[in-house]
């Protein structure tokens, strides 16, 4: 880093990665495959220096303004930096408008903390984003990729394992970051699944039934499911799927929740 760091703000919930170990794991992890890069929420370019190095079409979205003459520096052209926030930013207009659409995309953040499952969720559905390397507070993070943990399932892991295959790829403790956050975070590694077993086109429709699922992941399930489906309709389902109607949503592996799917929105 030529500049020394600004003043994180608060607001965007910034915490600034300067641990040099890090920060090259996550600029490495998928450069060699991705055409385009991606990153949301550059900040100050700690990683952006890195990722421009690797000579692809690389594009920014940042809502702190304070940014835009240092990331201004590593693009191509000021056209490619997108000031604004990430959670408004429509995919679809910028990918058409940059012919993106057959472009495999390598997506990077530092993830704030306060919107990082929201963005997370976007990012799933975006067919065009191949790869990520998303830091997130390591309480969220560790909700989307497969631990060795019991009752480990949860509407997030359950979406994650549906359309990415997914790893983590090192924890990251608060002494890495200025200001020192007051928890530790957790960079996690995905790969697109090119066959999840529910489609990019019912992802709503998986998402909303997981939301469902694992509101009340340690009830009992299918009192949690009759507020959505009827009691008969439960009843086969979980008759069908091998699961009994006292489980809790937890206690599923990923193959009972996509079979319970299945079964109750057919």
């Amino acid at each position: 880093m030529k500049n020394k760091l600004p003043k994180a703000n608060k607001e965007l919930g910034q915490h600034f990665l300067r641990d040099q170990t890090v920060i090259s794991k996550i600029t490495s992890d998928w450069a060699d495959q991705a055409e385009v890069i991606v990153e949301v929420g550059p900040g100050p370019a700690v990683l952006t220096e890195l990722l421009a190095k690797n000579k692809k079409p690389l594009y920014l979205i940042e809502k702190d303004m304070r940014f835009k003459e240092r990331l201004e520096e590593f693009l191509s052209s000021p056209e490619k930096l997108y000031l604004m926030d990430a959670l408004k930013f429509d995919w679809n207009v910028f990918l058409k408008e940059n012919e993106l659409q057959n472009k495999k995309i390598w997506l990077v953040s530092n993830l704030p903390y306060n919107v990082g499952t929201l963005l997370f969720v976007q990012f799933l559905e975006i067919s065009q984003i191949k790869y990520m390397t998303l830091m997130f507070q390591k309480e969220v993070g560790d909700k989307t990729y497969l631990g060795h943990g019991k009752n480990q399932m949860n509407g997030l892991l359950a979406l994650s394992l549906n359309y990415f295959n997914s790893k983590r790829l090192i924890k990251v403790p608060p002494g890495c970051f200025t200001p020192p956050p007051k928890v530790d975070s957790v960079v996690v590694s995905y790969s697109r699944n090119d066959s999840p077993e529910i489609s990019i086109e019912n992802f709503n429709r998986l998402n909303k039934f997981t939301r469902l699922l694992f509101s009340q992941r340690r009830k009992q399930m299918a009192s949690v499911l009759k507020q959505s489906y009827k009691k008969e309709n439960i009843q086969q389902a979980c008759q069908m799927a091998e699961i009994a109607e006292t489980a809790r949503a937890e206690t599923l592996n990923f193959e009972q929740v996509i079979r319970l799917f299945n079964y109750l929105e057919a």
